[in-house]
């Protein structure tokens, strides 16, 4: 019978590690599984859970940083955070819906080591980016950190942005630090309806060059814009693009009626308050349009140029049958297709290799994600160095087997 480790200190964890290496018995690392289905399936029937190693270890709000362990769920991060009006500025999308699970599952530790970011990324980066420092070990069974508290620290190597996006490759932490910054007083949308997707990209676009700070812009098609709890989206009888705007409220209120004049160039305009904007915004974040309980087609994650969005997006909808919106201005396509076979892999990644990006396969059935490359293959050079950064984290190849790329 496989075993199930579920350590509740660090010092259990290199335990566990130590064991699999005398052993030579590959782990699957997870925090609460809830992105099981998330990457390719595990080449590994031993599983080392980090659930047990959570709660808030150090929150200092006027320091604007936080520590925790990797078990702890976001929804308990930001109930915190909300107290002191702070918050996870890199807005961390909830994929348990899409993926078929419970919502508000997901833990601080899958977040970081999936690099996962929301539709405010577009001004305040990655998760990586709010990532200041760690503790893990690694598949050598060493403990190691990296990186501290503040967020000029230049003691050592930056281990910080490698370990975020490892999909738990290369070391299984322990605890984290992550930066917070505080709410915005006031969010506003501005939304442009009935355009098209080619005009929809020239009004992101147009937003994202002026002077008024927009921290998102996407475009849902008509029949996903039906699709939305928002009634003004809802009932907008077309696409709709919307440009989010935050701040002081003064200044969102201005910013907000410069957008509107500047924008009913290409259409209608109407305008999300508070409430509703945050309800939009939390949909598209956790791309709720494609995680209805009946929606099982296969779900990509596409990123290119801005600019490249709207013509790959229609091009895909229109040669797949698929339905696709657009967040970050252009620059994220998702991308639902009827492919439970192949999920229509080699036609999204010629059409992507076609203007330069990378496709991730978020959602499809196991069989598929084993046979299917779910990360965009790397280039020759990116690969063999990813594989030598492998082979000094974890030199035996225990460490989730299997879970980006089916090499190492």
């Amino acid at each position: 019978m496989a075993e199930h480790f579920k350590p509740e200190t660090p010092e259990q964890v290199k335990d566990a590690m130590a064991w699999a290496i005398a052993e030579e018995i590959p782990l699957e690392v997870i925090g609460g599984g809830s992105k099981r289905s998330l990457g390719r399936p595990s080449n590994a029937e031993t599983v080392l859970e980090l659930s047990a190693l959570k709660g808030i270890t150090l929150y200092e709000a006027e320091e604007l940083v936080l520590s925790a362990g990797p078990g702890t769920l976001l929804s308990e991060i930001e109930a915190t955070l909300a107290e002191s009006r702070q918050q996870l500025a890199f807005e961390p999308p909830d994929y348990g819906p899409l993926l078929g699970g419970p919502a508000q599952a997901g833990t601080l530790g899958g977040m970081i080591a999936c690099n996962l970011s929301g539709p405010r990324r577009i001004q305040s980066g990655a998760a990586r980016d709010h990532f200041l420092g760690f503790g893990a070990v690694s598949g050598r069974g060493e403990a190691f950190k990296s990186g501290g508290r503040v967020v000029k620290n230049v003691t050592g190597y930056d281990l910080s942005k490698l370990l975020c996006g490892s999909w738990g490759t290369l070391g299984a932490m322990t605890d984290l630090t992550v930066k917070v910054l505080p709410v915005a007083e006031k969010t506003w949308t501005v939304l442009v309806l009935g355009l098209d997707l080619e005009t929809a990209g020239q009004a992101m676009t147009a937003a994202l060059k002026s002077p008024y700070e927009v921290s998102g812009a996407a475009h849902l098609p008509a029949n996903l814009a039906a699709m939305s709890k928002t009634s003004y989206v809802a009932e907008a009888g077309g696409g709709v693009t919307a440009i989010r705007v935050e701040g002081p409220g003064p200044s969102v209120e201005y910013r907000v009626a410069a957008l509107r004049k500047q924008l009913s160039a290409f259409g209608e305009t109407e305008e999300l308050h508070s409430h509703n904007s945050g309800g939009f915004w939390r949909e598209l974040r956790d791309v709720l349009p494609f995680a209805a309980a009946d929606d099982s087609r296969c779900v990509w994650k596409i990123s290119v140029a801005p600019t490249a969005g709207p013509a790959l997006a229609g091009q895909l909808t229109e040669s797949l049958a698929g339905d696709a919106f657009l967040d970050w201005g252009g620059g994220l396509v998702w991308l639902a297709v009827d492919a439970p076979q192949d999920g229509s892999a080699e036609t999204v990644r010629a059409a992507v290799d076609a203007v330069g990006g990378h496709a991730t396969l978020i959602r499809a059935p196991e069989p598929v994600r084993a046979a299917v490359p779910v990360f965009h293959p790397s280039s020759a050079g990116v690969s063999a160095l990813s594989k030598r950064v492998k082979e000094n984290f974890d030199p035996r190849g225990l460490l989730n087997p299997g879970r980006m790329y089916a090499e190492f």
